[in-house]
């Protein structure tokens, strides 16, 4: 039974820190650009999109192609971040071990 007692203790702090990090994820802001810093896309800890800025010279209809292109550039350069900020929360917790799920 002291085992149980143990495990059911060690999954109430793992469900308290995904709840602390799932809050932080959601607050978090990190910016990816492109074409010089012509596109920014802002993203939350989640991944959505908070916000797309374009500067005026990047939008020519002539090529919406290549604004396109830099949109999802931006977009995935912040996604990006996005992976390395949570993977560096995730190794506060895990002490640095690759644990396949999280």
């Amino acid at each position: 039974m002291k085992n149980l007692a143990e495990l059911q203790k060690m999954m109430k702090a793992a469900q308290e820190f995904q709840d602390k990090l799932q809050k932080e994820l959601a607050e978090i802001q990190i910016e990816g650009s492109s074409g010089g810093g012509m596109v920014t896309v802002t993203l939350d800890g989640h991944k959505n999109c908070l916000k797309i800025r374009l500067e005026p010279e990047v939008i020519n209809k002539e090529d919406v192609d290549m604004l396109q292109d830099l949109i999802v550039s931006a977009y995935t350069e912040a996604a990006s971040r996005v992976d390395e900020e949570v993977s560096k929360k995730m190794s506060g917790f895990t002490g640095g071990l690759k644990i396949p799920g999280l």
